[in-house]
């Protein structure tokens, strides 16, 4: 969707040549998708939440009726106006969140003892001791507020979507006479033009790429465009036009910026005819090289195109939502459709109790979805769902203009469904598979390692440092649906005089840090949502680290000082020369495991333990960037200011500094053969 965006300030007239609360871990999990691709998810990210169901024998007499006791209860004081009730447990906990015209006739629904209820509505009942209400001026209203505390409160018996992170957009921005094109998450506070929801940072990120191609506007900070004197690496490849050095005049790169805000404003047919004439004209005159680089920019214009698959030819904004149900699991995948164009696609897997319907999963999984998003004009939907006018009225009050709601009969449309209820169904397909197999892993590491139960949670430890600097620990963690992202954790060590890699006190700092947390009870209002649920255990069955014997009693003296005694421990030891399949496993009290190469529960602990590798050496180099950013080059030993500018006018940039070799380094002038030397080891020095 493009908003707004404001006028270009004129340039300086002389160049310049010198100079939300915090929500819970997730249940639902989106999988960011290459829109090229018919492919709904990404293997490692997406997971399946439980989907528990208990027979209703199970419910006893007693609290069903303590139950309906406190609902009859309700029903005499609730209101006849539209409104939420929140269903509560003896815990405070919220049961249910629901939401009705007449709260009163809604709640005496439950309240009937011989209605032929679900089994799902019965276990809420019999857990519910009280319920809350509030009163609402309309329906419309109260379907926001439901809607809204479904995603805060992450009640058990509500249809949950719990992916609360944000799209990506592009914005090209309007507050420099050069504007930049980047990509741009949360708020969208700075003045320009935001084009999006774009599915994932990659269908992102390809895109602003050939937009440089085919338009070469910037996409460097105002800061580093400010500081240029000569053009750096992105105008000699042509994916800039270099204005930071008047390589072009500010009418002419304005013309650049309006051709991109018209292509990406859905205005692409026109673009392309514009370029295409520009292109015969110069090549009528023989300039030749004029009309190659037109030839190029309308190759990269037609490269967009080709990499979003599927374009409407009648559709010019939309968003595309098919469910499909297997095995007792959702999968909804989502189509975003701006100017004509596909903009990726996504699969989520929200958690919902089987007896829940399509229709009911996607009514909810709608209003949950566009609580925190802006609709576009036109929403198309796979299934009926009972309250379409009802959710159309919110989002209009919402967004402040119409839309849509409809399932499509024919046409264009139905084919676009279809489309997207085919990639559900095959993710939801693929999904299923993959549970299946990491069940099988479980169910195998906890026969192999006589672990007292099949693990549904593992967590696993290391740490990474560079000569004790930059110290941080991190934990990665798996479970039945395997690695479950939203809850990593990376820990900067922080403790004072520690010696610089001593590994032990390190690993000591960050177990004292999680399961102190962990074992600390909640605080303040017992309403609020836990991070502990049914879907998910906040406690590990299984600890795994990185090392041998020693570093396994470290360890365990450190859970035995915590009073930690039924979390099992294991240490991975790397094999001789570090070979993998060689690893030598141990455990307290017991004899070293030594697994066949071949087993395939010792390829599942590899790949737990490489997992917990990338995410620590990705977090150390984070840390480290980060320093080096703020410290500069003169860091280095033997580099001072003289050096370092000399570095940043032949690179331009200290990302091309560090991507440079000894040899490319070693051309820069003052720079000595030893000190290229010093400069690569600095920047590729090896994390432990």
């Amino acid at each position: 969707m493009d908003h707004d965006s404001t006028d270009h300030p004129e340039p300086p007239r002389k160049a310049r040549r010198g100079s939300q609360p915090d929500l819970p871990p997730q249940d639902l999990i989106a999988a960011d998708v290459d829109p090229a691709t018919s492919a709904a998810e990404e293997d490692d990210e997406a997971r399946l939440p439980e989907a528990p169901e208990e027979p209703a024998e199970a419910i006893a007499e007693g609290p069903l009726a303590v139950g309906h006791a406190a609902i009859e209860n309700a029903v005499r004081l609730a209101p006849t106006s539209p409104g939420v009730y929140r269903m509560l447990n003896a815990g405070s906990d919220v049961l249910y969140v629901g939401k009705a015209k007449n709260v009163r006739k809604r709640l005496a629904s439950y309240a009937r003892v011989n209605a032929p209820l679900p089994a799902r509505i019965l276990r809420m009942i019999a857990a519910t001791v009280t319920v809350e209400i509030v009163s609402t001026t309309t329906e419309t209203e109260a379907l926001l507020l439901e809607a809204n505390l479904i995603k805060q409160l992450r009640p058990r018996f509500n249809v949950q979507l719990r992916d609360d992170k944000s799209f990506p957009y592009i914005l090209i921005s309007g507050d420099h006479w050069a504007p930049q094109i980047l990509k741009h998450r949360g708020a969208q506070s700075r003045p320009g033009r935001y084009f999006g929801p774009f599915a994932s940072a990659g269908a992102v990120n390809r895109t602003i790429t050939a937009l440089q191609r085919a338009f070469l506007i910037r996409s460097c900070t105002d800061g580093f465009f400010e500081s240029r004197t000569r053009p750096c690496l992105l105008y000699q490849i042509r994916r800039c036009s270099g204005p930071c050095t008047r390589e072009i005049d500010f009418p002419g790169y304005s013309e650049l910026v309006r051709e991109a805000n018209d292509f990406l404003s859905g205005r692409s047919h026109l673009v392309k005819q514009q370029l295409a004439a520009e292109m015969e004209k110069a090549s009528i005159e023989l300039e030749f090289e004029t009309a190659a680089l037109y030839r190029d920019r309308l190759a990269a214009l037609s490269a967009i195109q080709s990499q979003q698959g599927i374009n409407p030819r009648t559709v010019e904004e939309a968003d595309v939502f098919a469910i499909h149900q297997e095995g007792g699991y959702s999968c909804v995948e989502v189509f975003f459709f701006r100017t004509g164009q596909n903009w990726g696609n996504r699969a989520y897997f929200p958690r919902a109790e089987k007896s829940f319907t399509p229709e009911e999963v996607l009514a909810s999984f709608l209003a949950q979805f566009y609580d925190d998003k802006p609709p576009p004009r036109l929403i198309l939907l796979s299934h009926e769902i009972e309250e379409s006018a009802l959710l159309a009225d919110a989002l209009c009050v919402k967004a402040g203009y119409k839309v849509e709601v409809s399932v499509p009969k024919r046409g264009e449309k139905k084919e676009l469904v279809t489309h997207a209820l085919t990639n559900a169904r095959e993710a939801l397909g693929r999904k299923l598979a993959d549970t299946a197999t990491q069940s099988r892993l479980l169910e195998g590491m906890a026969a192999t390692l006589a672990l007292p139960q099949v693990p549904k949670r593992i967590e696993v430890y290391d740490n990474s440092h560079i000569q004790g600097t930059n110290a941080v620990g991190a934990m990665i963690v798996a479970g039945p649906d395997g690695f479950i992202k939203n809850q990593y954790r990376k820990f900067n060590i922080k403790s004072e005089g520690l010696t610089p890699g001593d590994d032990y006190a390190m690993m000591r700092e960050v177990l004292e840090r999680r399961f102190k947390r962990l074992l600390k009870p909640p605080e303040g209002d017992a309403v609020k949502a836990k991070a502990d649920d049914d879907s998910f255990p906040q406690w590990p069955d299984l600890v795994i680290i990185d090392g041998g014997r020693g570093q396994l009693n470290a360890v365990r003296e450190i859970f035995e000082g915590l009073g930690l005694t039924q979390v099992s421990l294991m240490a991975v030891a790397k094999g001789p020369d570090r070979d993998a399949g060689r690893e030598t496993l141990f455990m307290p009290d017991r004899e070293a495991i030594k697994l066949e190469p071949r087993d395939p529960v010792l390829y599942f602990i590899q790949r737990l333990r490489d997992e917990a590798h990338r995410f620590v050496i990705g977090s150390h180099r984070k840390l480290r960037k980060k320093d080096i950013r703020e410290a500069g080059l003169q860091e280095i030993p033997g580099i001072g200011p003289s050096r370092k500018r000399a570095l940043l006018h032949h690179f331009g940039t200290l990302k091309e500094i560090e991507r440079a070799s000894i040899a490319d380094l070693g051309k820069v002038p003052g720079v000595s053969a030893e000190s290229a030397r010093k400069i690569f080891e600095f920047f590729h020095a090896q994390p432990g």
